[in-house]
């Protein structure tokens, strides 16, 4: 449709109003960025932007991620604006008790936001992930004439962004993977919440990105629309690498604070509100009044822009004429249907002593056969950590369609990648490093289970098993901060079975799984397989018991050991596998009771981790068997005699819980 200038400064305006009332009313809020954003934000959405309301998740629509998440109401501005279905009503409850507009963006909560934003640094790093995601599926189902996956990946991000080591991460990996598809702008504006950013920040951020192997336009004015567009349309002309933009702003533009650190994170106050719809113009004449004309120029304008929607189904009509198979290949990774392996037999076999890494990488393998949208990699460890898929070669510049993914040493960046990937959608992530490193990873970990995406975490060398790398590279309390997470799921099988019970739990799981694995060999046992499924289960049971011997992973091998003996001194045990007590805790509580039964209560847990989760389950007559402190550089074998994890130790704590009154 033919351009307003008049409205549409109009808009621009009233994303600033919206903005400086609802953070008003609030009484919270950061409304500096939104300001200082307005006109960049709206040329985005209004000129250069595909999208649809209506179906908010349409596959090829260009995405757009607020990484600058403390400016969310920029965004639910422009929801509100383009018709999204967020209200007046919804614009006055900002940050309120069940609001759709949350102090910051919130994946699955409120439509049109594509990432849970806020932490700095983690919306830029998730849309690397959207674009490569984008890249891959281009690469694959792209054909000549039929531009299937053609869109972009927007991010807006601010000075906090740029600081973090993430986006370092990320964008290094960008750059490396030629994303040009990606156009991240970086709103300048010279202020954080302690000041004039000088004050730490001097770093010249466009030579960096530059080094990175990125493309670095700079508009000088945030305000003029049409040095923003001729630089989008610099960007697309150059896809062989990512773009970012920078575009100097001032924050809390349009207010009389215009240019002050306080407009961060605090309300302008009454006064100034009234100040800034006073230098606006503004013909509103109440709070949260817009002008309907306003209202139908942008429904108008929307509509336009949603009917690249209808153009795409009409391509994907054609492709499935032009090209059957590949559209079947299509419709099987977006269609979301669970891959059925519980009668698979051959998914579920395994044999002899291997470690829980080994008997991992073959469930990769076998779900890569099966699967034909798994997709991940390794921070440059696939042969520790055996997450290589044989066959499916390696996603780079040059070959996109690979699915193995080399993410370097970059923990934090491949979490955050992998949401991105797991957002974009049609794509199962996996990733993986040492479990102990899990540490690099946590706040994009944490953010997985917060969007309830189910990236699947394949964390080797699992405890003090590592040996004689020593204390630095033995996770001790890893287990206990990640099943501390709401949310996430933690996988820990004590063989191959119980590993193949953690993939179909991760494929069903809403939400991340992590599967914590060995490096050591372990048996194949008697009794493991689908009953994993349940989190707990009795492995081995013995009629009227004495006391129940329960554990995960390694040391499960151990309980029946250690069973075996007592059982030859006359005591009775049953044992517990429990792979996932986040899991088990899911059961009905009966399942629970039947598993782990109040009138048993001489219980003995056993873990190569920290003590505390366990206390759970063993209640006032328990005890366990861990370890609270950091490990040492020896062989495993030694490390897990000194540390008492021997039959002889677990039998003779046992005797001196039945001891006890």
């Amino acid at each position: 449709m033919t351009e307003n200038k008049k409205l549409d400064q109009l808009a621009i305006d009233a994303i600033r109003v919206l903005t400086a009332e609802s953070v008003q009313k609030a009484k919270s809020g950061h409304p500096g960025m939104a300001l200082g954003s307005a006109a960049l934000a709206y040329e985005i959405w209004a000129n250069q932007m595909k999208f649809n309301p209506r179906d908010p998740r349409w596959m090829n629509r260009d995405r757009f991620v607020l990484s600058a998440g403390h400016a969310s109401m920029l965004l639910y501005a422009l929801l509100y604006l383009f018709d999204y279905g967020l209200t007046l009503d919804d614009l006055k409850s900002f940050r309120q008790w069940e609001s759709k507009t949350p102090g910051h963006p919130e994946f699955g909560h409120t439509a049109g936001v594509e990432a849970t934003t806020g932490p700095l640094g983690q919306g830029l790093s998730m849309a690397v992930g959207m674009a490569l995601a984008q890249a891959h599926m281009a690469a694959r189902f792209n054909k000549p004439g039929f531009d299937l996956f053609d869109h972009y990946v927007y991010v807006l991000s601010g000075d906090g962004c740029m600081m973090e080591g993430l986006t370092g991460e990320a964008a290094s990996l960008a750059g490396t993977m030629k994303l040009g598809r990606l156009i991240v702008f970086y709103d300048d504006n010279n202020i954080s919440i302690e000041g004039d950013t000088d004050v730490s920040f001097t770093e010249d951020v466009g030579k960096r990105h530059e080094a990175y192997g990125w493309q670095v336009i700079h508009v000088a004015d945030g305000n003029d629309r049409t040095a923003i567009a001729q630089a989008i349309a610099e960007a697309k002309s150059d896809l062989s690498r990512p773009t970012m933009i920078i575009v100097k702003t001032a924050i809390g533009y349009g207010s009389p604070l215009a240019g002050d650190a306080k407009t961060h994170g605090e309300p302008l106050g009454e006064d100034n509100v009234a100040k800034t719809k006073e230098m606006a113009g503004w013909p509103g004449k109440s709070p949260f009044d817009v002008p309907a004309e306003l209202l139908e120029y942008l429904k108008a304008k929307t509509a336009g822009i949603a009917r690249s929607q209808e153009d795409w189904q009409q391509l994907r009509q054609a492709y499935a004429k032009a090209y059957p198979e590949d559209a079947a290949r299509l419709d099987d990774c977006l269609d979301g249907t669970l891959l059925d392996l519980m009668n698979d037999e051959a998914f579920w076999s395994f044999s002899g002593a291997q470690a829980t890494r080994a008997t991992s990488g073959t469930c990769l393998n076998r779900l890569a056969e099966r699967l034909p949208n798994l997709i991940g990699g390794s921070a440059d460890l696939a042969p520790s950590t055996k997450t290589v898929i044989k066959d499916g070669g390696w996603l780079s510049a040059d070959h996109y369609e690979g699915i193995n993914i080399h993410f370097g040493v970059r923990e934090h960046a491949m979490a955050a990648v992998s949401n991105g990937i797991a957002l974009y959608g049609g794509l199962r992530p996996f990733c993986a490093t040492f479990f102990v490193f899990s540490d690099y990873m946590k706040g994009a970990m944490r953010l997985s289970a917060l969007m309830k995406l189910p990236v699947i975490y394949v964390l080797t060398h699992d405890s003090i098993g590592v040996g004689e790398d020593g204390p630095t590279h033995e996770p001790i309390e890893h287990l206990a901060a990640l099943r501390a997470t709401p949310d996430m799921t933690v996988f820990r099988p004590a063989d191959g079975k119980e590993t193949a019970a953690g993939y179909v739990l991760a494929l069903q799981n809403q939400g991340p799984t992590c599967l914590v694995l060995t490096r050591q060999n372990l048996p194949t046992l008697d009794g493991t397989g689908p009953e994993a499924l349940k989190g707990g289960y009795v492995l081995q049971d013995a009629a009227d018991p004495d006391l129940i011997l329960m554990a995960s992973g390694s040391e499960v091998e151990l309980t029946l050991q250690a069973a075996a003996v007592l059982s030859n001194d006359g005591i009775k045990s049953r044992v517990v596998s429990m792979p996932s007590m986040e899991v088990f805790e899911k059961q009905p509580q009966a399942y629970k009771e039947s598993v782990l039964p109040d009138r048993l209560r001489k219980r003995l847990a056993v873990e190569a981790g920290t003590t505390m989760p366990w206390y759970r389950y063993i209640g006032l007559d328990g005890k366990v068997i861990g370890i609270d402190h950091f490990g040492a550089s020896a062989p495993a074998a030694t490390l897990f005699e000194q540390f008492g994890f021997t039959v002889e130790n677990l039998v003779a704590e046992a005797k001196v819980l039945l001891a006890e009154d």
